[in-house]
């Protein structure tokens, strides 16, 4: 399998689309999983049997954030709508978690407005 990348974003196929085909965290079929070096992360799931279809996002150490869609066409959009929003969460967090009780409580308004912004 060719692992693919968007050289203008840096997004990959995470670990070289191994997890393609698999098994998600919310129980559907891994359609599309991409990242940015093992921080950022974004996991597409469907089972059209359920009409399931699920976008997950994660920051390393800080979210893991799954939004549910009635339809592929929608969850697609907001796949790709979302790589932005999330790359600016990322760039405003310390790498890999919070470090600190006060890094915990200036993270926090950041991560409530990206949940709020993406229910």
């Amino acid at each position: 399998m060719r692992e693919r990348m968007d050289a203008n974003t840096g997004w990959s196929d995470y670990e070289g689309g191994a997890t393609l085909g698999g098994m998600g965290s919310q129980g559907g079929t891994v359609v599309r999983d991409e990242g940015i070096r093992d921080l950022l992360r974004l996991t597409y799931e469907a089972d059209d049997a359920r009409s399931f279809h699920v976008v997950t996002c994660g920051v390393s150490g800080w979210l893991s954030h799954p939004r549910f869609f009635d339809n592929a066409a929608e969850a697609l959009h907001a796949f790709e709508s979302m790589k932005p929003a999330l790359e600016e969460l990322g760039a405003a967090l310390p790498e890999g978690g919070p470090r600190s009780t006060a890094d915990g409580r200036a993270a926090g308004p950041l991560l409530a407005a990206f949940r709020v912004r993406f229910s």
